[in-house]
């Protein structure tokens, strides 16, 4: 079974600075595609950063610059460096991960993930 685990989510002011990590357990895929997707309330939930088991990223053009996914394939895991927070990046951030095929994009819909983790919450006061 898989569980994914994220860690590192607070409360700064604005201008702050987070680091996010998850780690995932029972996932063996070794093409896959890790991510972080937030949601505010009442909003829906939205990519943030991906990042492919070849290294490729892709970063949500609203916190292009500020945030940086990385990751380490040997353990499993992503991390979301975030630096510069704003008020608006005050949501839960969940960590997703799912297998890839050969030669393929990470999709950026959560719907095109099967694996979550619960979520932490980022909270960024103005």
């Amino acid at each position: 079974q898989v569980q994914l685990a994220e860690s590192g989510g607070g409360s700064v002011p604005s201008g702050g600075s987070l680091s996010l990590s998850c780690g995932a357990s029972g996932f063996t895929a070794d093409l896959y595609c890790m991510g972080w997707f937030r949601q505010a309330p009442g909003k829906e939930r939205e990519a943030v950063a991906i990042i492919a088991n070849n290294g490729n990223k892709k970063t949500a053009e609203g916190v292009a610059g500020r945030f940086t996914i990385s990751g380490d394939n040997a353990k499993k895991e992503a991390y979301l460096q975030m630096n510069n927070l704003e008020p608006e990046d005050t949501a839960m951030y969940y960590c997703a991960a799912r297998v890839r095929t050969f030669a393929t994009d990470c999709p950026s819909r959560a719907a095109e993930y099967a694996h979550w983790g619960r979520g932490t919450q980022v909270t960024v006061s103005s």
